[in-house]
């Protein structure tokens, strides 16, 4: 029988070069690559990146497309659909697409649990588990069956991630425990932003002509997917509110989602949908905050960071939030202004006003969070040293 080894094989030196040589090859898993915080965030990084050293591919849990995919296959990576329908048949792709990777990297909260554990069996040494909200007050309320998928993929999670990010200590304690300092895989990862597009100058008159705003109205500005941890429905008793007050008041919504039919048709209910515009999914959100919005306005009922508040506060916008957004994105303290929850729409109303007439130089606003640690250039060099697990 003749032998299909090679009689002059390489030395190890020689293939530990070439091991070196080549990309780190990651994996990112996501639900879709939609214009979400996190995938938004995760682009940043990814346009910046050096290719040439991190290799990054995109395996969603949908097979609708995503509002990224076109831009990630332009720049040589791959988007891998990949149904959860089929849990079976998912479980069988996802172990064989892994093997191929060094590096798995888990964007789907609890379903992490399957990814880390499937990934775990395949033989990948590093697996990230990236917990990108605090679930807890949504979960507050889960069923026994919930509870008990929610008990094992936390236990699955902390038994075979290698690594455990966060963006805030809430998101970090809702993954990885209450005791998670205590634990070397842990720790907090700020989300940095692109700030280039907050250096633009904007045509202010133009910017509202196109959406229908007139240069004086006072327009308040949200940014979110159209969700229950989003608060539309709070949000839009407090813009009644408002409107009572400020006869030119508007509201701007930026995003799209399962419930937008739904605030819709309470907008009408409440006979202020002429006063609102739903913008839909955006690519130019800073320019939409530098020359559409006065206020932010952010009352939702949980958050992992909030990483749309760091690019409101950048663009110089006083910013009326809820008290459960953590508190790692006050970076410009004067434009901040926390309310509680359990507050009255009215109360809420008045904060807006008052935030209306806050001052504060933009440009200092923008100083302030480039030299903080959510510029992206900062994010990408602390991330690649977990990567490279330095």
């Amino acid at each position: 029988m003749v032998s299909t080894k090679s009689k002059h094989p390489v030395p190890a030196s020689q293939v530990s070069n070439l091991e070196r040589q080549r990309p780190l090859r990651i994996l990112h898993i996501f639900g879709s690559m939609t214009r979400g915080g996190s995938e938004t965030w995760m682009m940043g990084i990814f346009r910046k990146i050096d290719r040439s050293q991190f290799q990054m591919d995109f395996l969603v849990n949908s097979q609708a497309p995503g509002d990224y995919d076109a831009e990630i296959r332009s720049l040589g990576s791959r988007v891998i659909p990949c149904s959860i329908a089929n849990p079976f048949g998912y479980i069988a792709s996802l172990y064989r697409i892994v093997q191929d990777y060094d590096i798995v990297h888990s964007h789907v909260h609890h379903f992490s649990g399957i990814v880390l554990l499937v990934a775990k069996l395949a033989g990948v040494k590093t697996r990230i588990a990236h917990s990108q909200i605090n679930s807890a007050a949504l979960e507050a309320n889960a069923g026994l069956a919930r509870r008990f998928y929610l008990n094992l993929m936390l236990w699955l999670i902390r038994k075979y991630c290698t690594i455990g990010l966060a963006p805030s200590e809430q998101a970090v304690g809702d993954l990885f425990g209450t005791k998670w300092a205590q634990d070397p895989r842990y720790r907090i990862l700020s989300c940095g932003i692109d700030l280039t597009p907050f250096d633009e100058q904007v045509d202010r008159a133009a910017i509202r002509a196109e959406l229908g705003i007139g240069i004086d109205d006072f327009v308040i500005g949200h940014v979110g997917r159209f969700d229950p941890q989003k608060n539309h429905r709070f949000l839009l008793e407090i813009f009644a509110q408002l409107v009572e007050q400020k006869s030119n008041a508007r509201l701007l919504l930026v995003g799209r989602g399962c419930l937008e039919s739904q605030i819709q048709a309470q907008a009408i209910e409440l006979g202020i949908s002429d006063l609102i515009i739903f913008a839909g999914v955006r690519a130019d959100v800073p320019r939409l905050m530098l020359g559409g919005m006065d206020v932010f306005l952010f009352p939702s009922l949980c958050e992992g960071l909030g990483l749309v508040l760091i690019e409101a506060q950048a663009a110089g916008l006083p910013c009326v939030i809820s008290d459960v957004v953590p508190s790692e994105a006050d970076l410009v303290s004067a434009l901040i202004s926390r309310v509680p929850l359990s507050a009255a729409s009215s109360h809420w109303a008045k904060i807006v006003l008052e935030m209306k007439n806050r001052s504060f130089q933009k440009n200092t606003a923008l100083s302030i969070v480039k030299n903080s640690h959510f510029n992206l250039t900062i994010s990408i060099e602390n991330l690649i040293k977990i990567y490279q697990c330095k």
